[in-house]
């Protein structure tokens, strides 16, 4: 057997050719491990859409690695020697080869980037952890970023970002004179038989047996791979992504705050899951919105607001993670600790707006932005539900979750339980928001027009208790000033019909009651 140099350990989420790890490496002597382990698949109960897609994507990078004259040892996750864990199939893979060393580019999560720290010392062999050199600000650039500041508002970082990639950039200032064309971009949408139809993907050979894996593996895990229908190879995804500048991105700005029942998509991107486990490079893919909307193909509005959710949005929320890690997860400033209710398994509720987002869940592992935030988190701030399990469930439903995304969209933009550490004001709204962005409340059993009593939307009541609950902390909260005023002008018997219609709902939550 030849001497083996290195030992390259790709992660699930770390499927580019462009990665730190793969710098220099030599198919003559250098072998990559790749494998599926059951830790990583259990330690939330993952959608079983995700979980395929992750494990055929990795099978299939394999296949791309080997092409390029590389020895792969890829272990699956029913072969009979697998031992479960990161840990110890690096350390079966340096038993058996006997490497040099260990290269390996760092973990996007906290708890797995723990583990790597002490593979060198458990293992008694030199690892290499190197930089995640695929996003575009690193860990140390976002916290001398940060440090000094009051706050650390997202779209001043975006202007950095915006400045350091020159994306939509005109020299010094910003394409159209403005940095931010959000306010363009909040109107309702209309069905529309005409839509473009999202590319969906046939599996193949490869996919189809990892289908057959999981639904043996993973059966009592949220969803069905029926209709799995995701790209698993770079050329796929970048076919995804080219559909998307045609036939979506024109239409994306105006109406990526919408929300209709009978479509799920309307013109979102989709691309998430490919550019969180590599397929897809996030600088390349907003060049070429940029270059769409620079040949007229796009509005400014649409590319701008496209640009933002990644070189901002997603640089942000990455920074925030190791910021403020560990133990941000355990933020919880309102002491929420009510349950999940079951219904966030199963969407079987009568209030329209949360069962048409989970049962969407359920069947796609995907909702978009404000099906997320505005629907399923809103409700889970204003029920108390405990943030920590919240956090779980975002984890665990979504193909495109991984914690460093996911937990500070979820516990400091979602349920405020940093106390505005990464938020300016909580994302509370009743249900007249779901009724001007949505179409879900027509026809739901609860009437939206109706403030309070059994019959009227409970968003509407639970909006006032959760803001008189938690006033000795929101008050002093410059942004919610006018909606405490006028809190205060409502008179003492309007005011406890919302603290009584919303205690007569919680208390049914409470009780397993269907609600």
């Amino acid at each position: 057997m030849k001497p083996v140099r290195q030992l390259i350990f790709v992660l699930g989420d770390q499927l580019s050719l462009s990665l730190s790890s793969l710098e220099s490496a030599d198919p003559e002597r250098d072998v990559i491990l790749m494998c599926e382990v059951i830790e990583e698949a259990t330690y939330v109960p993952h959608h079983k859409l995700k979980i395929a897609l992750i494990f055929s994507a990795m099978r299939h990078f394999a296949e791309e690695l080997r092409a390029r004259g590389f020895e792969l040892r890829y272990t699956r996750l029913d072969d009979a020697d697998n031992s479960g864990s990161f840990t110890g199939e690096l350390a079966r893979a340096v038993a058996d080869i006997s490497p040099e060393r260990v290269v390996v580019t760092e973990s996007s999560e906290w708890r797995v980037l723990q583990s790597m720290k002490g593979w060198q010392s458990a293992l008694n062999i030199p690892v290499e952890i190197r930089a995640d050199t695929r996003f575009l600000c690193s860990k140390s650039e976002f916290c001398d970023w940060a440090e000094g500041r009051r706050s650390l508002t997202m779209e001043y970082f975006y202007r950095e970002m915006r400045r350091k990639t020159g994306l939509l950039m005109q020299g010094k200032e910003p394409e159209g004179g403005k940095w931010n064309f959000d306010a363009e971009n909040r109107k309702p949408a209309k069905p529309d038989l005409f839509r473009p139809k999202h590319p969906v993907f046939k599996p193949d050979e490869i996919t189809v047996e990892v289908l057959d894996l999981v639904e043996r593996s993973f059966a009592g895990n949220m969803g069905s791979t029926k209709k799995f229908a995701f790209a698993v190879t770079r050329a796929d995804a970048e076919r995804a992504a080219d559909t998307f500048m045609q036939d979506f991105l024109p239409n994306f700005g105006e109406t990526q705050d919408a929300m209709l029942k009978d479509e799920p998509f309307l013109n979102h991107a989709l691309l998430s899951f490919y550019i969180n486990i590599g397929l897809l490079d996030p600088l390349a893919i907003c060049r070429a919105a940029e270059r769409a909307y620079l040949e007229g193909r796009a509005p400014l509005n649409a590319v701008e607001g496209f640009i933002r959710q990644i070189i901002g949005w997603r640089e942000y929320i990455r920074g925030i993670y190791w910021l403020k890690m560990p133990g941000y997860e355990n933020s919880n400033v309102f002491d929420a600790q009510r349950p999940l209710p079951d219904f966030f398994w199963s969407g079987d509720t009568d209030m329209a707006c949360l069962s048409t987002v989970i049962t969407q869940t359920i069947t796609h592992a995907y909702a978009h932005h404000i099906h997320r935030l505005m629907v399923v988190g809103n409700f889970s701030m204003l029920a108390a539900l405990d943030p920590y399990a919240v956090h779980e469930w975002y984890l665990s439903v979504y193909a495109d979750a991984f914690e460093w995304v996911e937990l500070p969209n979820v516990i400091g933009m979602s349920q405020f339980a940093d106390n505005g550490f990464m938020a300016s004001k909580p994302y509370a709204a009743s249900g007249a928001y779901i009724d001007r962005m949505s179409d879900y409340c027509h026809g739901c059993s609860y009437d939206v027009s109706k403030k309070t009593g059994s019959a009227a939307c409970p968003l509407n009541a639970l909006y006032w208790d959760f803001l008189d609950r938690n006033a000795e902390t929101l008050s002093k909260n410059h942004r919610l000033a006018q909606i405490f005023s006028s809190w205060h002008r409502m008179d003492e018997g309007k005011k406890q019909s919302y603290r009584d219609s919303a205690s007569a709902f919680l208390q049914k939550l409470d009780a397993g009651e269907r609600i």
